[in-house]
C-alpha cells in the first residue's frame, strides 16, 4: 500500500489537476525511523524551560498545548520549537530580571500569537494593546535562533532518555513506554 499512484479527478473546479509522478519513491528504513523519532519527539520530549526558581509558575494551559503545537510544527516540516514552546521557555526568565527591549518585544509578540491561536478574548484584548504587531528583522533572527536552540536541546534530551531506557528482553518494548501510558 505504500506505492500507490494517486490521480486527481476533475470535478469542474477552477484548479489544475495534480499529475501523478511516473516514478514512485519507496521510503527507506531511515525515513521510517526518522518519522518514529519525530513523532516521539512531539509527544515524549521534555519541555525545555529557563532554569529559574520561577519555572513552576508556567500556566498549565500553556504546558498542555505544547504537544499539540509540536505536532503542528512537525506536520508543516518546521524543524524548530513551536511558538507556544518558546513562550513557555521564556516565561520564567521574565520573572528573574528586566529584559532588553528586543526580548521583551519577542515575549509579548509570542503572547499575542498564543492568544490569537487559542482565541482567548480577554488575553487577546490585553495583548493587542502591549504587543508589537510585527517583529523587526533583528528580533526575528533572535527568535529563530532561540527556537532552533530549544529544538536541539529537546531532541538531545529525548535521545538521552532513549539511551538510558533499554529494550526489555521479554517483549522487545522500550521500558519508557510504561511511563508514557
Amino acid at each position: 500500500m505504500e506505492n500507490l499512484k494517486v490521480v486527481q479527478f476533475d470535478f469542474g473546479f477552477e484548479c489544475n489537476p495534480i499529475l501523478a509522478k511516473e516514478k514512485v519513491v519507496k521510503p527507506t528504513k531511515k525515513d521510517k525511523s526518522d518519522f518514529v523519532f519525530d513523532f516521539m519527539d512531539c509527544l515524549a520530549s521534555p519541555i525545555i524551560v529557563f532554569k529559574s526558581a520561577w519555572q513552576d509558575t508556567i500556566p498549565k494551559d500553556i504546558l498542555s498545548r505544547i504537544k499539540l503545537s509540536r505536532i503542528i510544527c512537525s506536520m508543516t516540516g518546521d524543524k524548530t520549537a513551536s511558538l507556544t514552546e518558546t513562550l513557555a521557555y521564556m516565561m520564567p526568565r521574565t520573572y528573574e530580571a528586566p529584559m532588553q527591549t528586543e526580548w521583551a518585544n519577542i515575549y509579548t509578540w509570542l503572547g499575542l500569537q498564543y492568544a490569537m491561536q487559542n482565541k482567548s478574548k480577554d488575553q487577546l484584548e490585553a495583548m493587542t494593546e502591549i504587543a508589537p504587531k510585527e517583529l523587526s528583522d533583528y528580533e526575528k533572527g533572535l527568535l529563530k535562533n532561540l527556537r532552533l536552540w530549544i529544538y536541539d536541546k529537546r531532541r538531545k534530551a529525548l535521545k538521552g532518555i532513549l539511551k538510558k531506557n533499554k529494550v526489555s528482553k521479554d517483549d522487545g518494548v522500550l521500558d519508557i513506554q510504561e511511563k508514557l501510558f
